[in-house]
């Protein structure tokens, strides 16, 4: 009952705190907004064509003209605008000044075809259509001219369906947009910021002189330990799932159909971010310190961890350096939880950070049990 009162006195005093309170919330749905607005564009992996526009002159006979002028208009179905050039139009010039995205010239002798390197996606979709275009027409004149009676049937197998472009994504249906993206790294980010209010847990009670009246009171020490782990723990998870429920219900933030699973491992990384925390503040004896280390270590792990942008393919020491930083596993573990809905990437990051917290908790048990006082 004591780890009880003494979790929910420390619950009180940082609630009742409104600077931290603050940094907690406001900062990382600030951040968030900003970072999810302004670097949108990186996420949209899409390509817009848009309305392709073609240039072209006929100087064929009439035999040719009628099929050709068939095919301009179906493509203008598919967004492809074919525009026919003045006399005193030069369609070369034309295209290479960007006003148009192909430049055709149509001839007895076939068809003579310009593309702009400016817009090479547009001109090769404008060429690509052509040649099938030119192939299938010659096609039917040598039928019509062997076998007159076989050219309906040509023309029925020689048909060219409507979609001439076909898009297939070798990435998954679902991936993260940009708000999505910061709402995961910004929560797991400020997160291990636990940390800071964690170093202060015991060493707030040497500061503000009430260590000595808990180290009289009927209370063992060991459980003003725990209390004060749990209140830590429970005020900053409070924290996490509002941020987290602020980036769903006011941003829009996809956070998947696992939320047992996502709140377990943001949990963890609570978890990991308070033992660091008081840990370090047995290890390293002045505040000023400990504070600097802290700090040190949470914006180098913020940094690599791509809590402020995101750090794509990787490689060699840039690589093993993001891989220190809990927010990476964290953050991958999560990512493919919400989006592949593989809970099996649950377990490296759950481990690893339960891991991690045990090793500083026994440091700050084995410090705290030496000392005489808190």
């Amino acid at each position: 009952m004591n780890i009880i009162n003494i979790a929910l006195i420390e619950f009180k005093r940082s609630f009742r705190d409104i600077r931290t309170l603050v940094f907690m919330l406001a900062f990382p749905i600030v951040l968030m907004l900003i970072l999810g607005t302004a670097l949108s564009n990186t996420f949209d992996k899409s390509i817009k064509i848009g309305k392709i526009n073609v240039l072209y002159t006929e100087k064929n006979d009439k035999s040719f003209s009628a099929p050709f002028q068939n095919f301009i208009q179906e493509a203008k179905k598919q967004g492809i605008h074919f525009s026919k050039a003045s006399e005193s139009t030069e369609g070369k010039r034309e295209v290479k000044q960007n006003q148009y995205d192909a430049y055709v010239e149509v001839t007895d002798q076939g068809i003579h075809f310009y593309g702009s390197e400016r817009n090479s996606i547009q001109a090769s979709m404008v060429e690509g259509m052509l040649t099938a275009f030119s192939d299938k027409y010659n096609l039917i004149t040598v039928v019509a001219k062997e076998k007159p009676n076989q050219v309906n049937t040509v023309i029925a197998s020689a048909s060219v369906p409507s979609n001439y472009v076909k898009e297939i994504s070798l990435n998954a249906d679902k991936s993260p947009g940009s708000m999505d993206y910061y709402a995961i790294a910004m929560t797991t980010m400020i997160a291990l910021y636990s940390a800071i209010s964690a170093s202060s847990l015991i060493r707030g009670e040497r500061r503000r002189n009430t260590a000595i009246r808990l180290a009289i009171a009927p209370i063992n020490k060991m459980e003003i330990f725990l209390g004060k782990i749990l209140g830590g723990i429970g005020i900053n998870f409070v924290c996490i799932l509002l941020v987290m429920a602020f980036s769903r219900f006011v941003f829009g933030a996809d956070w998947g159909s696992h939320l047992g699973m996502v709140v377990l491992i943001l949990f963890t990384l609570v978890f990991l971010a308070v033992s660091f925390g008081l840990g370090l503040s047995y290890i390293i004896k002045t505040d000023q310190g400990m504070q600097t280390i802290v700090m040190i270590v949470l914006q180098l792990a913020a940094f690599f961890g791509g809590a402020y942008f995101r750090i794509e393919n990787a490689k060699g020491f840039l690589k093993f350096i993001m891989n220190l930083s809990p927010l990476t596993w964290t953050r991958d573990a999560l990512t493919k939880i919400i989006y592949n809905n593989d809970l099996t990437a649950s377990l490296p990051a759950i481990s690893l950070n339960i891991g991690i917290s045990i090793v500083f908790l026994m440091v700050a048990i084995t410090a705290f049990r030496k000392r005489e006082g808190l």
